[in-house]
């Protein structure tokens, strides 16, 4: 018998890999804004949430709508670089789509680019349902982007599982009071930062780790 009925992942660093293109995008916004590009690992730390909400503070007395298009604008000119599913993901998925599991996706990203890395690896038919920052007026940690989206599967809290790899997916997951995974493949979340409110039920080191998670 399955352990979840659902199992909710967020997009960027956790299903695809778009973290060459998300900190390219960053250097050119930084470059133009500052003249210089930007720091990395402060960068890494803002991974999850809302964009325009991070501008405010990484750029602060910029405008940060207009920070927000510079940013958006160059991604969509470098999105046809490569991005690629992480390895063992697309197996998994249908995997769990095979043993009866519902598939939602939450994710920080607006619908328009997440639509367009779905389609283009041919796994838009394996979600059940997407909350992107285009549904929502509040966003993670915030748990109404879960909450959202097990309501549009019609399963409650403790029947699903949200995996992330950031701390704002964590914390999205547990203040809605669903189980919590953290994957290791993050770049943005180390194990010395999991603790307190954003420790993750559960942690994996490779997507065959949630099917057995799930599935047994």
């Amino acid at each position: 018998m399955n352990r979840y009925k659902a199992v909710l992942f967020d997009f960027d660093g956790t299903v695809m890999d778009t973290n060459k293109i998300i900190l390219g995008s960053w250097d050119h916004l930084f470059n133009k804004m500052t003249g210089h590009p930007a720091d990395r690992s402060k960068v890494v730390k803002t991974f999850g949430e809302i964009l325009r909400d991070t501008m405010l503070y990484m750029l602060p007395g910029r405008d940060p709508d207009e920070c927000v298009m510079t940013y958006r604008e160059y991604q969509m000119k470098i999105w046809d670089e490569p991005i690629h599913m992480f390895d063992g993901v697309d197996g998994m998925l249908r995997a769990l789509k095979d043993a009866g599991i519902l598939l939602g996706l939450v994710t920080s990203r607006v619908w328009s680019s997440t639509k367009n890395g779905f389609y283009r690896f041919d796994c838009a038919d394996l979600i059940d349902a997407i909350v992107s920052a285009d549904d929502t007026h509040v966003h993670k940690p915030d748990p109404y982007p879960v909450q959202l989206c097990l309501e549009k599967l019609g399963v409650s809290k403790d029947e699903a599982l949200y995996v992330g790899d950031s701390r704002f997916d964590i914390l999205c997951g547990n203040n809605a009071g669903v189980d919590t995974c953290a994957v290791n493949w993050s770049i943005c979340f180390p194990p010395e930062d999991r603790t307190g409110a954003q420790k993750p039920d559960f942690e994996i080191d490779s997507p065959a780790d949630l099917l057995t998670l799930v599935c047994g």
